[in-house]
């Protein structure tokens, strides 16, 4: 591919350099100044630069190798504003979203529960209740030996107990003795 042939040889690239330094400000200014925001404006110049380095071999012969940057930025521009716009036809015609329900009491207070374990307690019984995992796992994938996980999950359950009054919400989960949340 020429492209790679010119930046292994290092041909062009003092030239491209020089282009970019002499011209990349002006180009920014004037895509700016169609488009209205300068991120957006600083994002299709750096990418209509780096098409004119793809094609330097040819863009370099032109008579205004900065038109040729400035025309590429403004067709960039303006393909990002039909998306735009696409996109918020799209939406219209979705219309309004569907309101989403809050969080029950039940979860809010189990986030609240869960909050005031230390850290250690709260990383094994969501891994242990809410995903499943069995002590092995968690004290493999935590790096904990299994006897802290033990100790962390019924800690955690004692301090849910008095949490949800005394086992109030804590059912047993699958048979294995210890609860699990609602």
């Amino acid at each position: 591919m020429e492209v790679q042939e010119a930046r292994a040889d290092g041909c062009g690239t003092a030239e491209f350099d020089a282009f970019y330094t002499a011209t990349a400000v002006r180009v920014v200014g004037h895509v700016f100044a169609v488009y209205g925001d300068l991120a957006d404006a600083q994002d299709v110049v750096q990418e209509a630069y780096a098409k004119a380095w793809q094609h330097w071999h040819k863009v370099s012969a032109y008579a205004d190798p900065e038109a040729w940057v400035r025309v590429v930025a403004w067709r960039l521009a303006a393909n990002r504003w039909r998306s735009a716009r696409r996109r918020a036809r799209a939406w219209a015609r979705r219309g309004e979203p569907p309101p989403t329900p809050g969080p029950g009491p039940d979860r809010v207070a189990i986030v609240r529960a869960l909050q005031q374990l230390p850290i250690k307690q709260r990383q094994v019984v969501v891994l242990h209740y809410l995903y499943g995992y069995p002590v092995a796992e968690i004290a493999e994938s935590t790096g904990m030996p299994v006897g802290s996980v033990k100790a962390y999950l019924h800690r955690a359950r004692a301090r849910l107990a008095v949490a949800f009054g005394e086992g109030a919400g804590l059912e047993e989960r699958s048979g294995d003795g210890f609860p699990a949340f609602p």
